[in-house]
């Protein structure tokens, strides 16, 4: 009976042990994921995990306020966007017709959601006495950018940049 109260005790102490390294292994992998951890090393086992749990709470209230700030950009249908170096926020779809003259250049941003075709935009600047030049498109993130090049040869006096705006207003929304 002797023999095998030994054995347990000894198979007690032999799994305490390997639960102590296994727990010590774990410490040490977790102050790894954290930086600045070489400022960490001087400190005890208990003040390094203490200073893990502060770097986790840190990244979960991050975590939270950029979902708040997702969910509040989504919900206004604003995205952001860099022009002449300043952040501006725009609200989507965006057009802008601009007329110099013999060239008439515009520019559409939308969203991904939406969907027309480039050749009606196309249509309407040719039905309005514009010839496309160039017209390309490129998807930036949650936005599709139309650029379109034309050359005014409508015979008509004045070249009509609103309608045109308007014509291009009513196919988007």
């Amino acid at each position: 009976m002797k023999g095998s109260q030994s054995s347990a005790k000894l198979e007690r102490k032999t799994v305490e042990k390997n639960r102590r390294i296994h727990m010590k292994s774990l410490c040490f992998k977790l102050v790894n994921l954290i930086p600045n951890r070489h400022s960490m090393e001087a400190l005890s086992q208990q003040d390094q995990l203490e200073q893990a749990t502060l770097y986790i709470k840190k990244l979960r209230e991050r975590i939270e306020e950029l979902k708040e700030k997702k969910m509040k950009l989504n919900i206004e249908g604003i995205s952001e966007n860099f022009r002449g170096g300043m952040m501006t926020s725009l609200r989507l779809p965006v057009i802008e017709v601009k007329d110099s003259g013999s060239s008439l250049e515009v520019v559409l941003i939308t969203g991904l959601q939406k969907r027309f075709m480039l050749s009606d935009i196309i249509g309407v600047l040719e039905e309005e006495g514009a010839n496309v030049v160039n017209a390309n498109f490129s998807n930036v993130g949650d936005k599709v950018f139309h650029i379109i090049h034309s050359r005014v040869t409508s015979s008509r006096v004045g070249f009509e940049s609103a309608r045109v705006y308007e014509r291009l207003k009513e196919l988007v929304h």
